[in-house]
């Protein structure tokens, strides 16, 4: 056998096809949510998955304030910034958090599950959160998915 039967496919930007989903995250476990839309931004579920590219779908999270939180995480999760000046480290627990932004809570659990690089930013502009059933992207047609169906 002198030539190859196959041959290894790698996604490029240009060969990419992204489409719009839905995602309703009302009663749905915010750590269980996030993974597996950073999987859907990622890519990692379609065949094509190649990890240096930007091959993943755009998502549009709603009822981002009806998230849960399993156990007494909604005192006990912190969330910590740095303000940059000395002393100036900031402690708020995940209800002040939501109380405060509500859809705060998912983009920072899924930006946390993307990679610390310029694709990872890149993946987090494809995420659009609302705390309502409301959303900007009717355009779009997003197609609405059961993230229970999926692994």
């Amino acid at each position: 056998m002198d030539t190859l039967s196959y041959k290894t496919k790698s996604a490029n930007k240009s060969t990419v096809q992204k489409e719009w989903l839905l995602v309703d995250a009302e009663g749905q476990t915010l750590g269980r949510l996030a993974s597996k839309v950073a999987k859907i931004l990622r890519g990692k579920y379609k065949p094509d998955f190649t990890p240096h590219v930007d091959c993943g779908d755009n998502v549009v999270v709603i009822n981002a304030e009806k998230v849960s939180l399993s156990g007494n995480k909604w005192d006990a999760k912190e969330y910590i910034r740095y303000t940059g000046y000395p002393g100036g480290q900031r402690v708020q627990t995940a209800r002040t958090l939501h109380e405060k932004n509500p859809t705060a809570l998912v983009e920072k659990a899924v930006k946390g599950m993307l990679p610390k690089n310029r694709l990872g930013a890149d993946l987090f502009r494809n995420l659009r959160v609302y705390a309502g059933e409301q959303h900007d992207q009717e355009a779009q047609k997003p197609r609405a998915i059961n993230l229970n169906d999926l692994r």
